[in-house]
């Protein structure tokens, strides 16, 4: 899998954690904000459309939303068996 698909697959993630929880970007901003990570709903977004976020973001994401545990499957990161 090409980097590019790496990145795409890492959004799509995230994404899909949020959708679960009906969190929006301007929340998930909030909910970092209380973190002391400061975006802009607009750069959630923008970020989280090209994929391009590091690895801590990620994580911050996940721990601001409340992300226990994480399914990975094919589905996400279109593993061809």
């Amino acid at each position: 899998m090409n980097t590019n698909k790496w990145d795409k697959s890492a959004s799509r993630l995230l994404k899909a954690e949020l959708a679960k929880r009906e969190i929006t970007y301007a929340q998930l901003q909030e909910k970092l904000a209380i973190m002391g990570i400061e975006k802009t709903a607009t750069h959630i977004g923008a970020m989280l459309s090209r994929g391009t976020f590091s690895a801590v973001f990620f994580l911050q994401c996940l721990l601001a939303i409340g992300v226990k545990n994480l399914q990975l499957d094919d589905t996400i990161f279109e593993i061809k068996k």
